[in-house]
C-alpha cells in the first residue's frame, strides 16, 4: 500500500467536490489530489441523497485514492475514512464522536458528518472519490434537521478553525489509509470507535425490507451483523440504520 501523498486544490464554489475530482481522476490526476470547495451548489450524500452546503458553513472536501488493496476490501474505505474523521475532531477540537454504521459521524446521537465514496472507472483505472461533509456551524443544515444534525460549533461551544480541522484530516487520513493492507486491523478499529457494532438495538430499511435487531458485530468486508428476535443473523451490506432509542426521522 502506498502512503498518500495529499495536495489540495481549492475553489471558491463547485457543484459538487466529488464531481470535480472525477473529473480530474478522467485526466489522470495521481492518488492524493483532493478538492476542497467553500460551497457546493448540488452536494450530494449516499443513495443520492442532497447534502446541504452553504458558504463557509461546513468543511467540503474530497481525495482521490487509487487502492492496491483487493477490491472485496473497497468497502472498509468508508470504515478508514471514519476513523481518520474522528480522529482529526479529537485532534483539532478535542471533540469524540460515535460512528454509525457504516460511516456516519455522530455527536449526542446527531449526525456531525457525512462520508460518501464512489469507485469510478475511465482510461486512467480504477479510482475512488472519498467524500467528507463535517458541519462547522449550525447554518450548514436546514434548520428541520437540527433534531437529528449537529455542528462543530454547537458540540464544543467554540468557532471551529477549518484549516485546523483540514491540516488533521489529511494528517489522518494519511496515517489510516496504508492500513487498509490490514482488513482486520480496520475493522476492530472502527468496531472499537462505534457503540453501533455490538449490543446496539437498531431498525435496518433498505427499500420495502425492514429489520428490528440487535447489533452482533461486523464482517471482515464491513457487513453489519444483526441478530433478528427469532435468533436470525443477518448480515447487512447496504441499508439505513437507525437506533431505536434514537429519532427515527432520516438524516
Amino acid at each position: 500500500m502506498t502512503f498518500l501523498k495529499p495536495k489540495v486544490l481549492r475553489f471558491e464554489s463547485l457543484p459538487s467536490t466529488n464531481t470535480e475530482l472525477a473529473r480530474l481522476a478522467s485526466e489522470g490526476a495521481p492518488e492524493g489530489v483532493s478538492v476542497l470547495a467553500d460551497e457546493q451548489t448540488a452536494g450530494r450524500g449516499r443513495l443520492q441523497r442532497a447534502w446541504s452546503s452553504p458558504r463557509g458553513a461546513g468543511l467540503y472536501f474530497s481525495m482521490l485514492l487509487r487502492p492496491t488493496v483487493p477490491q472485496n476490501c473497497w468497502p472498509l474505505i468508508t470504515f478508514m475514512a471514519a476513523l481518520a474523521v474522528g480522529d482529526a475532531l479529537r485532534e483539532a477540537c478535542a471533540l469524540e464522536t460515535d460512528i454509525k454504521w457504516p460511516n456516519d459521524i455522530l455527536s449526542g446521537e446527531r449526525k456531525i458528518c457525512g462520508i460518501l465514496a464512489e469507485a469510478i472507472d475511465n482510461s486512467a483505472g480504477r479510482a475512488v472519490i472519498l467524500g467528507i461533509g463535517i458541519n462547522l456551524t449550525q447554518n450548514a443544515f436546514p434548520p428541520e434537521l437540527a433534531n437529528v444534525a449537529t455542528s462543530v460549533s454547537e458540540a464544543t461551544g467554540r468557532a471551529p478553525d477549518r484549516e485546523q480541522i483540514l491540516a488533521a484530516l489529511l494528517d489522518a487520513l494519511s496515517r489510516w489509509y496504508p492500513k487498509l493492507a490490514d482488513a482486520g486491523q480496520i475493522v476492530d478499529a472502527w468496531s472499537n470507535r462505534s457503540s453501533y457494532a455490538i449490543g446496539k438495538l437498531v431498525q435496518v430499511s433498505n427499500g420495502d425490507d425492514v429489520w428490528q435487531g440487535t447489533t452482533c458485530g461486523v464482517e471482515p468486508d464491513g457487513a453489519l451483523r444483526l441478530r433478528t428476535s427469532s435468533g436470525e443473523i443477518k448480515l447487512i451490506r447496504a441499508g439505513d440504520v437507525y437506533s431505536i432509542r434514537a429519532s427515527k426521522e432520516k438524516l
